[in-house]
């Protein structure tokens, strides 16, 4: 069956771009154009999409307060329409944190239909308002363990969700998320406004420090580590791997080969497969590896291409994920009951 999309624009010529775009593959049908949420509203009554793609700018309501009604009262798949500028990105990653699935950039609108089918198979859920998470465990003794994330649709959400438990003495924390160029600066900023630990966007040469999270820069490059025991994020321009840079078999391999049995992986939500061989390198060389359940993902992609090849050691519910890594990259308290 054809994915069925509804287009919300409030430029007629972005509208009949969008239609013509998605109209080329087979397998979508574009049921209907809206030029405000207003009409949106009663489109999606009358014409229940399984996907809708949504401008981040209109009239009447901005795109961000029409998602946010949307996904308290029907919740669905929404592929936010975003100006790629650092303004245009600020803004997009509240609407992903909101619960758009994914987005997409104007004007040539990069792989719109594959984000438009791969919504249709997104589990959405109703946004509910995010509370503090209690900490009930030991606190965190810093060892010389790394701790390396990966993650792709619906991360955004969860590395926030994770990294929220985070102390300032956190493990040197490595993250490759899927995510255009022009994101990633304004995440990295996004993180470490909102998070105990210090965020940054990585740099070459950026020496790894407890109490520092380093944000693979989106697009040009892939983030590795290198140096042994003076340990350094090195970026580097080789080819996409699995489809993306910066990609997360290309981080986890390298810690596998830099760090091994001295670092812990964790796969978070994404669909596809990239990290699954790079987390099971990990393992086979004594990491210790942790990925999302299905019950919590956004999409059961990549942790579930990674559990089924044995590369995930434990799987756990998002909620948990955080505390679980800070255990495993904590000091042991020998003799402890």
């Amino acid at each position: 069956m054809s994915v069925r999309v509804l287009i919300v624009d409030d430029s007629a010529t972005i509208r009949s771009l969008l239609k013509a775009e998605l109209s080329r593959d087979p397998e979508i049908e574009v049921v209907g154009v809206a030029g405000d949420p207003f009409e949106a509203r009663e489109a999606i009554k009358a014409l229940s999409p399984d996907v809708i793609t949504l401008d981040v700018e209109m009239p009447k309501m901005t795109g961000l307060e029409f998602l946010e009604k949307i996904m308290r009262l029907r919740p669905m798949p929404v592929v936010m329409v975003s100006t790629l500028t650092q303004a245009g990105a600020a803004i997009t990653l509240e609407a992903l944190e909101i619960g758009a699935v994914d987005c997409v950039g104007k004007p040539d609108f990069d792989g719109l239909a594959e984000k438009v089918k791969m919504a249709a198979r997104a589990r959405v859920r109703p946004l509910v308002q995010r509370t503090a998470l209690r900490v009930d465990h030991a606190p965190y003794r810093p060892s010389d363990k790394v701790l390396a994330i990966g993650s792709s649709t619906g991360g955004v959400e969860a590395l926030i969700t994770m990294l929220s438990v985070f102390p300032e003495n956190c493990p040197p924390t490595l993250v490759t998320q899927h995510m255009p160029a022009t994101f990633t600066s304004s995440f990295a900023a996004r993180l470490d406004r909102t998070c105990k630990p210090h965020v940054e966007e990585a740099r070459d040469g950026a020496p790894l420090r407890t109490g520092c999270i380093y944000i693979a820069p989106g697009g040009a490059t892939h983030l590795r580590v290198a140096g042994g025991t003076q340990r350094v994020c090195r970026l580097d321009e080789s080819d996409l791997v699995n489809g993306h840079r910066p990609s997360v078999d290309v981080l986890f391999t390298s810690v596998a080969q830099e760090i091994g049995a001295r670092a812990v992986g964790v796969i978070l939500t994404g669909m596809g497969k990239d990290g699954a061989l790079g987390l099971k390198a990990m393992r086979e060389a004594g990491a210790r590896t942790l990925g999302q359940d299905e019950s919590t993902c956004v999409v059961y992609g990549m942790p579930r291409a990674a559990f089924e090849i044995g590369a995930v050691e434990r799987q756990a519910p998002l909620g948990s994920l955080g505390r679980a890594a800070l255990d495993l990259c904590s000091v042991e308290m020998r003799g402890a009951a």
